[in-house]
Order: structure tokens, then C-alpha cells, then sequence
């Protein structure tokens, strides 16, 4: 339980310091957006080069993998479709209730639980790489189609008489082909796809960059990290009712809870079913799918949220429940694989 607790300290004193500064105001009132905006547009996307440019992206083409992998797609499905059924939300909002439920928080939690508990942080690399180069692109494609969505529809229905059809055919046609060109162009948009691309481009070619801009992208990608928890920490200072887009305030602790029990309860459950009675992996490689998926939400996910224009309150909540509750679904996963375990 200690080495738990040294991981988790860092994150509670940044996004304490967060709240304490949203407190007393000294950032001014705009700081949450604009530090959101930094981490979104400048240091995540330098710390995901950075990473994916020096790793294999083949690493994560093994059993262990597979296990992880069916976990987080079957509970990012289902958190999108409970988002939208339960609680009525549109596609983008959906689309964070799936990386809410799915999405682990590998980095700065994963490597030091996986290092005090396995000995070794190797999975979670490839845990890295699985969200950034294949998870990430399918939730930023659905937000940005998402966001888009509200706009503009049925304006192609116009005219009257034999012309009315001609013209919602020419109108819809026009949505469609809207819709491909901005998916197809979505790497270019968004700093966050383009980085991890640029990023496996560099590994796969086998390049070197010059010390001078690879230990800039360094010191750029570290402060992704403790810069989006001093936001998050900014935003518990919000006002429950601020920034929210009309009609999208639902009922969030439901959420929430649903969200978290994906998250810290399902998700490790599947691991464990798949990595065990269907592969059975050995003890050690089952130990490390079902503790890294009991990992909580990343805080990925409210900066997505924020940066979308979407209400924030569903995944800044779930991030900090889940990662209290993850204190004690990380220990019971640790004994109940050895407990239970192949």
C-alpha cells in the first residue's frame, strides 16, 4: 500500500496546487483554458513524439496485449453507448464517456505502480503506444465529427416541387463529403494525431534527431503532465454551472458512477477473464494486464473535453474518483490474481 501511495502522491499535490491557485485567483480567470490549450496543442503533443519516436510500435503484438486490448475496447464501447442511452448525450459527449470508462492513466500512474509493483515498467510502454497511436485517434476522430455534427444539418432541404429532392440529394452529398475531407485531413488538424504519427514516422524510419531538438521535445513533453493536473485542479475550483454548453448538463454523478465502475471495476474483470481462463497467460503477464487495466481514467480526458468545447464536469470528476478508488481496486487486483490466478 505504500509504494500505491507514493505513486498516487504526486498527482493529489498538483492538483491540489491547481485548486489552491484557481483559489485565490492568481492565474486570473481564464488560466484553466489557457493552460488546457498548452498541454493540448504544445507539450502533449511533444511529449507523444518523443515517446513514440523511440519506441517499436510492434512491441504491443503479443497475448498480453490482446487481453488489454479486448478490456479497453469492450469498456470504451459500452461507456459510449451507456452515455448516450442512460443519459442522453450526443456523439462528442459519448465519445469522452467511452475514454472516461477505458482510457488508463499509463503514464505518470502506470509507470511508477508497474515499477514498485512488477519490477519492471515494459507493459505499460507498450500500454503507451496502444492508446496513443490506435485508442486516441478513434475518440479525437468522434469528437471532431461529433462537434461538427450540430452544424448545418438538413440544410440541404431546400426548394420546393420536383427541385426539393435534387437539392436535399446535393445537400446531403455535400455533408458527406464534408465529413470525409475532415476526417481525412484530421492528422493534419489536430497536434495530438500529427505528433504520434510524426513520432512513428521517426521509428520506423530508424531516424536520429539532433540531441539539441530531441532534448527540447524532452523538456517540452515534461510538463504535459503536472501542467494538465494543475488544470484539473483549476477546474474543481469552477463553478459546477461554467463554460457548460446548454443542454448538455445531464445528470452527471449518475454518470459519473457509471463511468468510474467501468473504469476501476469492469475493465480489470475482463482483463482478468481474457488474460486468464481464454490466453492463460503465466501468473507475472497476468498480473500486469489486470493491474495496468484497474489504472485510472488519464486526465487525457478532461483536457479533451475542455479543448472540444464539451462539459467538462463528467470526466474532471471521474478522473479524481476513479484515481481514489483505484488506491484500493489496484490492491485487490494484485491479490486476486494471485489468489485466483493460472
Amino acid at each position: 500500500m505504500s509504494a500505491l501511495l507514493t505513486a498516487f502522491t504526486p498527482i493529489w499535490i498538483l492538483t491540489a496546487v491547481g485548486y489552491g491557485v484557481g483559489r485565490g485567483g492568481l492565474l486570473g480567470p481564464g488560466a484553466e483554458a489557457v493552460l488546457g490549450r498548452f498541454v493540448f496543442h504544445v507539450a502533449m503533443p511533444a511529449a507523444l513524439f518523443t515517446m513514440v519516436s523511440g519506441a517499436r510500435p510492434g512491441a504491443f503484438a503479443n497475448p498480453s496485449m490482446a487481453a488489454f486490448a479486448a478490456g479497453t475496447a469492450l469498456v470504451c464501447g459500452l461507456g459510449f453507448q451507456l452515455t448516450g442511452r442512460l443519459f442522453g448525450r450526443g456523439r462528442a459527449d459519448r465519445a469522452i464517456g467511452g475514454m472516461v470508462s477505458g482510457y488508463v492513466n499509463s503514464a505518470n500512474l502506470g509507470i511508477p505502480v508497474a515499477v514498485q509493483v512488477l519490477g519492471d515498467a515494459s507493459f505499460v510502454a507498450q500500454i503507451i503506444l496502444f492508446q496513443v497511436l490506435l485508442v486516441s485517434p478513434v475518440i479525437l476522430t468522434l469528437l471532431d465529427s461529433g462537434t461538427r455534427a450540430g452544424g448545418g444539418t438538413g440544410a440541404g432541404a431546400i426548394g420546393t416541387g420536383t427541385g426539393a429532392g435534387t437539392g436535399a440529394e446535393s445537400g446531403m452529398r455535400g455533408q458527406r463529403s464534408v465529413a470525409l475531407r475532415r476526417m481525412l485531413t484530421m492528422p493534419v488538424r489536430n497536434p495530438v494525431i500529427l505528433a504520434s504519427l510524426l513520432g512513428l514516422a521517426v521509428s520506423t524510419l530508424g531516424l536520429r534527431l539532433p540531441r539539441a531538438l530531441a532534448h527540447s521535445c524532452e523538456l517540452l513533453g515534461s510538463a504535459a503532465v503536472p501542467t494538465a493536473l494543475v488544470a484539473l485542479g483549476l477546474s474543481l475550483h469552477t463553478r459546477p454551472a461554467a463554460g457548460i454548453p446548454a443542454g448538455r448538463s445531464g445528470p452527471v454523478r449518475a454518470e459519473v458512477v457509471v463511468t468510474v465502475a467501468l473504469k476501476t471495476v469492469l475493465q480489470p474483470l475482463i482483463a482478468f477473464a481474457v488474460g486468464g481462463p481464454l490466453l492463460g497467460l503465466p501468473e507475472p503477464q497476468l498480473l500486469a494486464v489486470v493491474l495496468c487495466s484497474a489504472l485510472p481514467t488519464a486526465q487525457n480526458a478532461f483536457i479533451y473535453a475542455q479543448q472540444y468545447g464539451l462539459d467538462t464536469r463528467v470526466a474532471r470528476d471521474a478522473v479524481v474518483a476513479s484515481t481514489v478508488v483505484s488506491m484500493a481496486t489496484l490492491s485487490l487486483a494484485t491479490w486476486a490474481v494471485g489468489a485466483f490466478g493460472t
